[in-house]
């Protein structure tokens, strides 16, 4: 099968992908992949989290292995800064949905222009250390050429990409055991180089990107996952959106 015939079967398949877990009341069940600092705010009874989405864009290689493109966030940043993480952030009063969030952060971070991808699922949401629900969307670039990155030098430093298969396998990876909101689980950490750069990709980024991994290959990775499960109501059009 050609790269063609291949990204074309990948696209028709996940856009029949169905989330893990599905609450009957509406309910989103999410997995926090960071653990909470010591001054994170307690998570209240029935809160709302706001909303904010990442995009796993998706391509092929010369060698026909699916990469993601990711990026290293400005040392100058006041969260997260010098931090792998997707192209994305917090959602807009203006978003239609999870899918404009994450298309219009990653035009607006490295320039990706949205009329180049095609995006094909919504994963299970994850709830960051800030008590964001973040959405992961996936989406394939099928011409990787016609995209040029052009950088915002004010959130973005680097923009590389990964292999995605790799977050599904032991090598280069550690993890650590933590605690959060009463709940055990495991922050991976995956050591990958680039040319002649170094990135450390991990916590709320890397999970995800197992996630987005087993999904697409249809498998589990070859270690355990251990995510606390953290139950919260659907948020309203009042307060999904950020300020």
């Amino acid at each position: 099968m050609g790269s063609s015939q291949r990204l074309a079967s990948l696209v028709q398949r996940l856009r029949l992908y169905k989330p893990e877990e599905e609450e009957d009341d509406g309910g989103d069940t999410v997995g926090p992949a960071v653990p909470s600092s010591s001054a994170a705010t307690p998570r209240p009874d029935g809160f709302s989290p706001r909303r904010a989405a990442v995009l796993v864009c998706l391509f092929e290689d010369d060698d026909s292995q699916l990469r993601v493109i990711l990026t290293k966030r400005s040392s100058t940043l006041s969260t997260h800064s010098g931090e792998v993480s997707l192209p994305g952030g917090k959602a807009e009063a203006g978003d239609a949905d999870d899918k404009e969030t994450a298309l219009r952060e990653a035009k607006e971070e490295i320039g990706l222009d949205p009329s180049l991808v095609t995006v094909v699922a919504v994963l299970e949401p994850f709830l960051s250390k800030h008590l964001l629900r973040v959405a992961p969307v996936i989406a394939v670039l099928s011409d990787k050429k016609a995209f040029t990155p052009v950088v915002n030098i004010a959130e973005v430093e680097t923009v590389f990409d990964a292999p995605l298969e790799m977050f599904l396998k032991d090598e280069n990876r550690r993890s650590e055991e933590r605690e959060w909101m009463g709940n055990k689980f495991t922050v991976h950490f995956f050591d990958f180089e680039a040319g002649n750069q170094k990135f450390l990709i991990w916590g709320l980024t890397a999970s995800i990107l197992i996630r987005a991994a087993s999904a697409v290959y249809e498998q589990r990775p070859s270690f355990p996952e251990e995510k606390p499960k953290i139950k919260i109501p659907p948020s309203t059009t009042a307060d999904c959106y950020l300020p």
